[in-house]
């Protein structure tokens, strides 16, 4: 795991975009996993921001969703289908047809994550995925004790994360109990993970997911596990990191060729 620390959110997403920008040059139709939430979006700011100078060639790109509300329709503007056009797809210029995502108003729900596994896996993988990590260290929405194995799959929130996510429903009560989720072993499946947290808020959740041990009761932790994963984190974010200066070392000395 490399951990990356920078000055605040939008050195994050300049770098995060820059990396994704670096894998459409290599590789065109690039499958990108997109999160939702305020954390991520200097990332799609900074890559819209380089598609429209011509920077890089998004126009082949495909996004990834990484959970929905269970519950709430297509159109609604706060399911993650309608964030996910809006913040990401619309801004880049891709088609709908680009975007992959499971159909939380299925009747059947569990069948709408067992196929949105099947279709992840028919569209070759997720070349990079976007994370965030919830104040008691959540990726997705693999709530703590979430199995470090799971698949695709309908869970139901904690009080903690409802109120987290309140901010976005005009009522508290307007958030959904429910949600499909990307597992962690869905997660793990991607070429590269990039996780970005910024603000005091997460620099527990942080640390634990970086420095303390794999435990479910932390799901982020599970990036411990895999070959390429990234936490790029901003100072405040940083701040309970016991390694910080070691990280701040090893990032200084990469060579530039490496990327992140």
């Amino acid at each position: 795991m490399e951990v990356v620390i920078v000055q605040d959110a939008t050195a994050g997403g300049e770098l995060i975009a820059e990396s994704i920008a670096a894998l459409l040059r290599r590789k065109r139709d690039a499958l990108l996993g997109v999160a939702t939430g305020s954390t991520p979006l200097p990332v799609y700011q900074a890559l819209t921001a380089k598609v429209r100078s011509g920077a890089v060639d998004a126009s082949a790109a495909r996004i990834a969703q990484l959970d929905e509300y269970v519950g709430l329709p297509a159109g609604h503007p706060e399911s993650y289908r309608s964030v996910v056009l809006r913040e990401v797809v619309e801004p880049l210029g891709l088609p709908e047809s680009a975007f992959l995502g499971p159909d939380g108003g299925a009747e059947d729900v569990q069948a709408a994550c067992e196929a949105y596994d099947r279709a992840l896996a028919e569209a070759g993988g997720v070349d990079l995925q976007l994370l965030g990590i919830g104040t008691d260290g959540h990726i997705g929405f693999n709530e703590p004790c979430s199995s470090l194995a799971s698949r695709t799959r309908i869970k139901t929130l904690t009080r903690r994360t409802r109120a987290d996510n309140a901010r976005f429903f005009d009522s508290p009560d307007e958030v959904p109990h429910h949600v499909i989720t990307q597992g962690i072993g869905t997660i793990l499946e991607a070429r590269h993970l990039v996780l970005l947290a910024t603000g005091e808020g997460k620099a527990e959740a942080v640390a634990q997911a970086v420095e303390g041990p794999l435990a479910a009761v932390v799901p982020a932790s599970a990036l411990q596990l895999h070959p390429h994963a990234t936490v790029v984190v901003d100072e405040a974010a940083a701040s309970k990191l016991k390694l910080a200066d070691y990280f701040r070392d090893t990032f200084a000395a990469k060579p530039g060729w490496q990327g992140i």
